[in-house]
């Protein structure tokens, strides 16, 4: 037997076969509800180790998405490393591969830059919380979304924002004003996209948003945790992606629903102390969408820690757009 190719695709590959935004909500869903399944997927809890400098993290996500679900199976593995200090060395804080290995014989296939996959599969998620449980709009006025942290994460988020919610006024925030202004410059040019606002505090930008989206890192822990009950609107609808850096404990104890996207992995991060004081999830999100759960009057949270089943569909998508599209370069076994 003929080893399958196996190849390599860039930061620049990636980026070029991402599919387009209806798409990836399309798989981000997909994701969810495989996740909500018995026995349409096998995801453990992400595996840790924390090298130095103090701060850094590494984590290995390896994800197997059943065959019934898709007509094949999908196996692979996503090696994320968070260095925060790189920063102070003009490096990014986030460097990530995804590796898809054939279903079949179990040999590598594809190797891909995991970083434009880790943005654009979580920005993703982000708008199927917001499609399915986002508050809606008082009488038919304009909805307001803040969004707290203008980095990677930041910029994936614009353009599903202007998605899910089109028309919407965007509030900004970022600790780092230069940036807060970089990516208003951005949305305002982003399809969907009504009114961008600056402001000088995540408060300012919190209060009154329908919708709060924190994609925020924080180096002191003075700082963490810091959004709490009062910031919000009574009917807001939260969605930290930056685990529990901004999103107070007592804002998911408070909240009418509380959904995770892996209920495992929620678990085992708040016994290693990421989410202190963080109460027991009602539902994932997949099991609220099958469950056709309505979006009860109140404030929702929705945390969704990113998995590696989300990064193993998206990149066999990507993979197969940009061979068509003559990308990636053949490596030597």
């Amino acid at each position: 037997m003929t080893p399958p190719t196996l190849r390599w695709f860039g930061a620049a590959d990636v980026l070029a076969a991402m599919p387009p935004i209806d798409e990836r909500l399309r798989l981000a869903e997909r994701t969810m509800t495989a996740l909500a399944q018995r026995g349409a997927s096998e995801l453990p809890a992400k595996i840790a180790i924390h090298p130095r400098p103090e701060g850094s993290f590494a984590h290995a996500m390896p994800a197997h998405l059943r065959g019934e679900d898709v007509g094949r199976d999908l196996v692979g593995i996503k090696w994320i490393a968070g260095f925060g200090a790189n920063a102070a060395l003009g490096l990014p804080a986030l460097n990530a591969v995804v590796v898809l290995n054939d279903p079949e014989t179990g040999l590598p296939i594809a190797i891909l830059d995991g970083g434009p996959i880790t943005a654009h599969r979580t920005a993703a998620v982000t708008g199927v919380a917001i499609r399915h449980l986002g508050s809606p709009s008082n009488g038919g006025a304009t909805s307001h979304v803040a969004l707290i942290g203008a980095g990677a994460q930041g910029h994936a988020h614009v353009p599903v924002i202007g998605a899910v919610r089109p028309g919407s006024t965007l509030h900004l925030h970022d600790r780092h004003p230069e940036r807060t202004a970089a990516l208003a410059e951005v949305a305002r040019a982003t399809n969907g996209i009504g009114e961008v606002l600056m402001h000088g505090t995540a408060r300012e930008a919190i209060e009154g948003a329908d919708v709060v989206i924190t994609a925020a890192s924080f180096t002191s822990p003075a700082e963490r945790q810091s959004m709490t009950n009062d910031w919000l609107r009574s009917d807001a609808t939260i969605i930290p992606v930056d685990y529990a850096t901004f999103c107070s404990a007592e804002v998911a104890r408070h909240a009418a629903l509380f959904l995770v996207d892996h209920r495992e992995q929620f678990l085992a991060n708040r016994d290693a102390g990421n989410f202190d004081g963080y109460p027991d999830p009602v539902a994932t999100i997949g099991e609220a969408i099958l469950a056709g759960t309505p979006r009860p009057p109140g404030r929702v949270v929705v945390t969704h820690l990113g998995v590696g089943l989300a990064d193993i569909v998206f990149a066999d998508v990507i993979v197969g757009a940009a061979i068509a599209d003559g990308r990636g370069t053949t490596l030597r076994r």
